[in-house]
């Protein structure tokens, strides 16, 4: 199993990490043109995969939508939270996150 595009994103600080991850998404969507782009869990690359999604028209999912640890010190709780600000369709693993989402006036 390979992957069918490589970003060949490298080490170095989050906002370097994400705009280079942005850039080679923004490539590949240009390519592919996705009817959506799913995202996963909390870490740069799903902000970075919502942010493109965003800015190019594409309708995301958000796996593991609504969860929560309600600690902004943790950078994953702001990917959480921006990721879910500009979600199209929540897919939500537990009822914790339906209740995050609710009480934030989502879904």
């Amino acid at each position: 199993l390979s992957p069918d595009h490589w970003l060949g994103v490298e080490p170095g600080s989050p906002n370097t990490q994400m705009a280079h991850i942005m850039l080679g998404l923004e490539r590949v969507v240009n390519e592919e043109r996705p009817d959506l782009m799913l995202v996963v869990g909390d870490v740069n690359s799903t902000l970075a995969g919502a942010i493109t999604a965003n800015k190019l028209g594409i309708p995301l999912g958000h796996l593991e939508s609504g969860l929560r640890s309600r600690d902004r010190g943790m950078p994953e709780e702001i990917n959480r939270i921006l990721t879910d600000q500009i979600t199209d369709h929540y897919f939500i693993t537990e009822q914790s996150g339906m209740d995050h989402l609710l009480a934030e006036g989502r879904p």
